[in-house]
């Protein structure tokens, strides 16, 4: 809303708009797997000061779900099998499998012949901010490596968008993501109960 009303006053050219959705088309056109080069523009943009997603790794996403509906709390209409969104007020609470949560931020085997059975699974936290296109990805990603982040996972195509995982000092795991069905109000909060159609 805020681009078309720059647009619209002359202040932002609509060829820097157009230029920034052919790089994110370019970018969702790159097959699942394709990791992308780390930005080399100037210094990135700050964060804006906001996450979306609490991301959790369960053991059982149907016994998870049911637990929070037992507390009173919603879940979502635009959940699907392994992935279910309890809506928190312009966030959410997103289960997952612990082992799609670990194929999802480390690949599907960082765990081969290491481990017995359920060593590839993460039944941890990780903390989402959703990107406004899917160059802002790589552009976050360098933001938070520099400002002493460790880098997990490069920016990746996904099945669903463009993604790259980090930790903080303390070893906190972080996504950065970008999928065109996510739909961000006008202040930036997450519409848990909406998506964009694709």
């Amino acid at each position: 809303m805020l681009r078309r009303l720059l647009i619209a006053l002359g202040i932002l050219p609509m060829a820097a708009v157009q230029g920034a959705t052919t790089m994110t088309t370019q970018m969702l056109e790159q097959p699942t797997g394709h990791t992308y080069e780390r930005f080399a523009g100037a210094q990135p943009r700050p964060f804006k000061q906001r996450l979306h997603l609490f991301l959790l790794g369960v053991a059982d996403v149907e016994r998870s779900q049911r637990f929070f509906e037992a507390l009173g709390w919603t879940v979502s209409p635009v959940s699907s099998d392994g992935f279910v969104m309890v809506d928190l007020g312009g966030y959410a609470l997103a289960l997952l499998s612990g082992e799609a949560f670990a194929e999802e931020v480390f690949g599907e085997d960082i765990y081969a012949g290491e481990r017995g059975p359920g060593a590839a699974t993460y039944r941890g936290v990780a903390f989402a901010y959703l990107a406004e296109s899917a160059e802002q990805v790589p552009e976050m990603l360098a933001r938070a490596l520099a400002a002493g982040g460790t880098l997990v996972k490069p920016v990746t195509r996904t099945p669903w968008g463009i993604n790259a995982f980090f930790k903080d000092p303390d070893g906190n795991l972080f996504e950065i993501d970008y999928e065109q069905k996510w739909v961000l109000n006008s202040a930036g909060q997450l519409v848990v109960d909406r998506v964009n159609q694709e």
